[in-house]
């Protein structure tokens, strides 16, 4: 018997009983939908996740305060104001060959108004240097330079939410808002990022120079920094960066190299692999479950090709009394089970793309359907048929041509 002639009459066998049938593949369908949708899903989900950290800048170190003990009490991390513009513009200075650029950053939360509008939103003290590190380009406008950070110039940059809130449609550029008691001028409007890998609204923010925000907005003669941000020149300078900075802030807050040091030096980049790891883990336990499943399905198969046999015997009996050997009933009996988990896994193909792209729309991620998972869920799903199907397939094949035409 050829393999034409073997589908056709495994389609006609399945067609007489439908409802079983379709049961018998459900295992199938819900397995090979599992796998697919569970794979998009964690590739949707560690794309989503590179996105959000990628959106943070590149080859990053960030640089906070730490905790420092005094007659043997310890603060808080952060507790302390202990990192300065001159550690900046020295780890600018001396570290040329790691670092490409630097930002000190002081933020506080403040009223914006303009005209009879109003928004409380984020505000940042910073240098030009600010955006370089963050990747972050202007959508209108031009940064701030040096000059006005150090007239405190009183201009600022608007994230797109606080445009939104602010301006709606008009045009921002050119305006003046105040930011709590200080008239600024609106220089420049950020292009939109989205929200953080937090959950944060990168977007409702105001960037202005560090002296305006410090000494005008705060009003302070303070030269504390909040904290510092470094980007490295290459993903391979990272570790370089962090630990040359390290020894640096050491060496100028006269701290031996085993002590302790009082502030603390974040690598980005080792959060997000963390987080990519974290994430392929996930995904690859709800792998797994799915391919549990699918034997789960191969099981459901196995025992409607079992019942098949006993109710078809009589028909079996008839096939060996014309002349058909043992390996055609065999082949004949694979050939349905084969065919009904194919069937199943075409089902769940769609099932599987149907429940990715709706989960990548609800997670607002990308819908990332990967070719060669579906192709080898198909061939496990063809495989789990001819496994299932192979011991009533050889029951069927050694039946007694005598005995199956007497059995009632």
């Amino acid at each position: 018997m050829n393999v034409l002639a073997a589908t056709r009459t495994a389609l006609r066998a399945l067609r007489k009983n439908k409802l079983r049938s379709f049961l018998a593949a459900l295992g199938i369908v819900i397995a090979v939908a599992a796998v697919v949708a569970t794979v998009a899903i964690g590739q949707g989900a560690q794309a989503k996740v590179a996105a959000q950290m990628a959106s943070l800048g590149s080859n990053l170190l960030m640089i906070m305060p730490g905790s420092i003990s005094q007659h043997g009490a310890a603060t808080g991390s952060g507790a302390t104001q202990n990192l300065t513009r001159d550690d900046a513009q020295a780890i600018e200075k001396e570290l040329t060959s790691s670092v490409s650029a630097l930002a000190p950053m002081n933020r506080t939360g403040a009223q914006v108004v303009y005209g009879g509008a109003n928004w409380f939103t984020q505000v940042i003290g910073t240098t030009p240097a600010y955006l370089e590190v963050r990747g972050w380009p202007l959508a209108a406008g031009e940064m701030f330079g040096r000059e006005e950070d150090a007239a405190a110039a009183k201009v600022c940059i608007l994230g797109q939410t606080v445009v939104d809130k602010l301006f709606g449609e008009q045009p921002a550029i050119g305006e003046q808002i105040r930011v709590k008691h200080v008239p600024c001028k609106v220089v420049g409007v950020l292009l939109a990022k989205g929200q953080s890998s937090w959950g944060q609204d990168q977007d409702d923010v105001i960037l202005m120079p560090w002296s305006t925000l410090v000494r005008r907005i705060n009003g302070s003669q303070s030269d504390a920094v909040g904290s510092l941000i470094v980007s490295a020149r290459s993903p391979q300078s990272v570790g370089p960066a962090q630990r040359e900075v390290t020894s640096l802030l050491k060496q100028r807050h006269h701290l031996a190299d085993s002590a302790e040091p009082d502030f603390q030096v974040r690598n980005l980049a080792e959060m997000q692999n963390a987080a990519q790891e974290q994430t392929k883990t996930i995904a690859l336990l709800l792998g797994s479950v799915a391919l549990i499943s699918l034997l789960v399905g191969a099981i459901g198969i196995a025992n409607v090709m079992l019942v098949s046999v006993t109710e078809r015997t009589r028909e079996i009996g008839i096939r060996m009394a014309v002349g058909a050997r043992g390996r055609d009933v065999l082949f004949q009996f694979l050939t349905e089970a084969v065919v009904l988990a194919v069937v199943g896994g075409l089902l769940g193909l769609g099932l599987g793309t149907g429940v990715a792209k709706y989960m990548a729309v609800q997670a607002q991620w990308p819908t990332l359907l990967s070719a060669p998972v579906m192709g080898a869920t198909m061939l496990l799903a063809g495989l789990a048929g001819i496994a299932a199907g192979f011991y009533p397939a050889l029951r069927a094949s050694r039946l007694d041509p005598i005995d199956a035409l007497r059995f009632e």
